[in-house]
């Protein structure tokens, strides 16, 4: 990336400012701004998160948010209530005190002097989040939001479930949590009272799982916040964005096609990460299409930002199995709408072992499977955050497990574009079961890279919100969705559809394991084929390379880690995925500040015993500055019997050598249908 210093205005920054809330909480900002707004307001652009704009997300803030304000815009980022140095308590995610907030500080924005009163928001993941659900509040102020990697579709499309299936993300991620909402705030800002602040949080937090684990259906917990419930209600215009290596690729497309409002959408080969940090490459100057956003929308300007395709997306060359690449061959194509025109949706039958010709007359063949536990233990995490190695590795051992179908040898390339489609005529010997969807590009050595997957909670056909028991013996019809994906097969390929029962760590089995039996003939794959000769309509202005402003300085005083190991144990047949995630202890120069994060999680299983799987994740956070030294360790393990999900979880605080708070967890959450 290249780090700019010349930007059309000369930046000022406010490092820690009050903002006031309708409740008297304060929530703390830090505003970059161009110095000229003292005398002549410009419009702001929010970033709302609760990932501690003090330390550690300050680098990232610091290339883009001073980038932004030196081309003319008044940038405010904004820790969550309870997170950072903001007062409060943080205790779930998308809340409803968290959106009135968000609407209390834009108000409190518009009305600045150095605002001009109008005002957009922006952000990655959380901050997508916010900016998507506070857009459907309407909030007078806002004009524009630029949003990547998130999600219209709380229950369906997030880290939580999958197809109806509980994802291992579940765990994970409310481990992520548990440890930043129990941080302390920094005394440097808040000075005495910050103790008084870090005891309130420690005693009003709790694993956030617990709460996720008592909504296995999609009720009115997940439909708050979840903009598909009400398309109609976003009135401003989006830029969306994400990454085919990212678990949010599909939500870009859906509010492309279900928005009435001006928008654009971009998917490259990123995993979870901002365009212009994107990873695997190519990154793109993205900085530079935000600013153009803004000008249009915020200052009106007449720059073109709307023509050239609705959407552009990077169609990936086939490249080996690999859990990290530096980058993805490929190129940019457009399409001017979607649905687009240029997608022919192409249906073909399954056969024994075999995909079709489409309309090819297939017989009825009954094929089984009873998938080992040791099926999807390359996987990769459901979403990449270029943490490697989590992206899936080769998938032939998974294909062991499961039934497989393969199409011909391609004789000319194949180009799909959008979510392929799974339909089954199926029947399983137990009342719980789920199905797990793979779709690999098989080299001509035989190997398999994954394109993308999907899952059905086989309880749940037809997305009931009420599931029930399955029937053993009895046909049933399912059909579900893959991940959105392009992806090009190369001559001298095989496009593979694999299917299997379980695909453990990265969706929670069933309660034991289940045989599964699908009936060719009247089952079949449809692919989003984008002809080779469709035009690629890229705009005539190609994307620049990444800029930013210059990143603060840190200095790495310990040296990071990270693992990934899978192993197996042949004596007691135990296997395990163990996941570190270690940034090292780093100093943020400025402030002369310590932080030292380490993840640690495990998922464990015994065999074929499905009630032995047992995920864990762990956390430490540590801040040192001179006499303050202080940590939290966080700890969370979830089992299940066939009936239960059993949750144990720890809390400590520490200052120095002594623990200064500690408390545990023992619950049981029963079992839906799961």
């Amino acid at each position: 990336m290249r780090s700019v210093t010349a930007l059309p205005y000369s930046v000022k920054e406010e490092e820690h400012v009050w903002i006031p809330m309708s409740d008297g909480t304060r929530l703390a900002a830090r505003i970059w701004r161009p110095a000229s707004s003292d005398d002549e307001p410009v419009p702001a652009v929010l970033e709302y998160i609760p990932y501690r704009k003090r330390d550690l997300t300050s680098v990232r803030d610091s290339i883009h948010q001073p980038y932004m304000a030196g081309h003319g815009y008044a940038c405010v980022r904004v820790d969550l209530r309870g997170t950072g140095e903001s007062e409060g308590v943080l205790v779930d995610e998308y809340l409803e005190i968290e959106q009135r907030d968000a609407e209390d500080v834009l108000a409190w924005i518009a009305e600045q002097p150095w605002c001009d009163g109008a005002t957009g928001m922006m952000g990655i993941s959380w901050g997508a989040f916010s900016a998507l659900q506070v857009a459907a509040r309407r909030p007078p102020s806002l004009r524009a939001i630029v949003i990547a990697s998130f999600t219209d579709d709380r229950y369906a499309d997030d880290f939580h479930y999958m197809g109806g299936c509980l994802l291992s993300d579940n765990l994970g991620e409310s481990g992520t949590m548990f440890a930043y909402a129990t941080c302390p705030p920094d005394p440097a800002l808040v000075g005495e009272r910050w103790r008084e602040m870090w005891r309130e949080r420690l005693e009003g937090s709790q694993p956030w799982v617990l709460e996720w684990l008592r909504h296995q259906r999609r009720d009115d917990y997940w439909r708050h916040a979840s903009v598909c419930e009400d398309y109609s209600a976003v009135a401003c215009p989006v830029l969306a964005s994400s990454g085919w290596a990212d678990g949010y690729s599909n939500p870009v497309t859906r509010l492309l096609a279900r928005l009435d409002v001006p928008r654009k959408g971009l998917i490259g080969p990123w995993s979870h990460k901002y365009p212009h940090l994107g990873q695997p490459g190519p990154a793109i100057g993205y900085l530079q299409e935000v600013v153009r956003w803004w000008d249009h929308w915020l200052k009106g300007e007449d720059n073109g930002v709307m023509d050239g395709p609705m959407l552009q997306a990077w169609m990936q060359d086939s490249v080996p199995p690999s859990t990290a690449y530096e980058e993805r061959p490929g190129r940019w194509v457009g399409e001017p709408s979607w649905p687009s025109p240029h997608i022919e949706e192409v249906a073909t039958p399954l056969k024994r072992h075999g995909i079709g010709a489409p309309g090819e007359e297939v017989a009825e063949t009954a094929l089984t499977v009873r998938s080992p536990l040791s099926v999807g233990q390359f996987a990769g995490k459901w979403a990449s955050y270029n943490a490697p190695p989590d992206l899936p590795y080769d998938q032939r051992e998974e294909d062991g497990g499961s039934i497989v179908f393969d199409s011909d040898e391609l004789t000319e390339r194949l180009e799909i574009l959008g979510a392929p489609t799974v339909r089954l005529e199926l029947s399983v010997d137990r009342p719980v079961a789920m199905v797990a969807a793979r779709l690999s590009d098989v080299a001509p050595d035989g190997s398999a890279t994954r394109v993308t997957y999907g899952l059905l909670n086989l309880n749940r056909l037809d997305g009931r919100d009420d599931p029930e028991p399955l029937e053993p013996g009895r046909r049933y019809q399912a059909e579900f969705q893959l991940n959105g994906v392009a992806q090009a097969f190369p001559p001298g390929h095989r496009v593979r559809l694999s299917l299997s029962t379980s695909y453990w760590p990265l969706a929670w089995p069933a309660p034991e394991p289940v045989l599964l039996t699908v009936y060719t003939g009247s089952s079949s794959l449809t692919l989003p084929v984008r002809p080779t000769e469709a035009p690629d309509e890229v705009p005539a202005r190609p994307f620049g390379e990444p800029e930013g402003a210059p990143p603060i300085s840190t200095t790495q005083l310990t040296p990071p880690e990270q693992s990934w190991k899978v192993w197996r144990d042949l004596v007691d047949y135990s296997a395990a995925l163990e996941i570190v995630k270690d940034g090292g202890t780093v100093r943020y120069d400025d402030i002369g500040l310590d932080v030292g994060r380490r993840a640690y999680e495990r998922y464990d299983s015994v065999a074929d015993d499905f009630t032995s799987v047992r995920g864990e994740t762990a956390w430490t956070m540590r801040f040192t500055r001179g006499g303050w030294d202080v940590r939290t360790e966080t700890r969370t393990v979830l089992r299940s019997t066939d009936t239960d999900f059993v949750l144990h979880a720890t809390l400590d605080g520490y200052e120095g050598s002594e623990r200064v708070f500690s408390r545990e967890w023992n619950t049981t959450v029963p079992r839906d249908h799961l």
